[in-house]
């Protein structure tokens, strides 16, 4: 059903798990993991003039926040005009809505390729979309610090406390990452003197804490390789605003 979703994922995958193992060796975890590091930093520069239409966006919804409160007022009760003036606002400021979701969408669709593509590799005989069955036997046998790919922590039996040595630290850094990332994020928008309300405060209060907790808690149930995932994924977001924001001259620190 996404196999529009799932090829061009494998594809990429294979492509670097190809590249490094023509350095590290076919037998190599290490391959396996930075072709999946490798994966997301694809994703994440194809996503950067996205993700600058997406700062763009914030910026205009920041600035048309009276002419909303405006609009509220003059035509409360009646939803319809509303919506009319709000899509009148959002074209003369140059606010498009699909600019705005276009990178959360995209990496929420190579998330699920991801999952699926790893989730497929089982039986070392049969091939899994672009990858052939010596590849698929590799990604079986691939381990990061002795720890398999595949293992998932609230699965790891006996060896739950090799599973954890690796599974809790790339838990903590993704869940760090979002919270700094956020944190940061909130400090912005009073810097940027954006109105508070209660629809932010809330949105503010699940990416300081509940999204961290989530990322934490993804841990007990996703393998190693997805957390892999999560941490690169996590720790490019946190990067990339502080960069770009830098490069505009509105860095803000992450304690303040």
């Amino acid at each position: 059903m996404l196999d529009f979703i799932y090829y061009p994922v494998s594809a990429v995958l294979w492509l670097w798990h190809t590249l490094f193992a023509s350095v590290l060796g076919a037998a190599s975890g290490l391959a396996w993991v930075l072709a999946i590091v490798f994966l997301v930093i694809t994703l994440r520069a194809l996503l950067l003039r996205p993700f600058l239409a997406q700062l763009r966006w914030q910026r205009g919804l920041t600035r048309m926040q009276p002419a909303i409160q405006e609009i509220k007022r003059k035509h409360a009760g009646d939803l319809e005009r509303q919506g009319l003036e709000m899509r009148k606002l959002q074209r003369e400021h140059g606010v498009s809505m699909l600019g705005g979701f276009l990178p959360i969408v995209a990496q929420i669709l190579v998330f699920l390729g991801l999952f699926h593509v790893l989730r497929s590799f089982q039986n070392p005989e049969v091939a899994n979309y672009v990858f052939g069955p010596d590849q698929v036997r590799s990604f079986l046998d691939a381990d990061l610090f002795g720890v398999s790919l595949n293992a998932v922590l609230t699965g790891a039996g006996s060896g739950f406390a090799a599973v954890a040595v690796v599974a809790v630290p790339l838990m903590l850094i993704a869940a760090l990452a979002t919270h700094l990332t956020a944190r940061a994020s909130i400090a912005r928008q009073r810097d940027a003197g954006a109105e508070p309300n209660a629809q932010t405060g809330i949105m503010n209060a699940l990416s300081l804490w509940i999204f961290p907790a989530g990322a934490l808690l993804s841990g007990l149930i996703f393998p190693v390789a997805i957390l892999l995932y999560f941490v690169t994924q996590n720790a490019w977001t946190f990067a990339q605003q502080h960069l770009v924001y830098r490069r505009w001259g509105v860095e803000t620190p992450v304690g303040s």
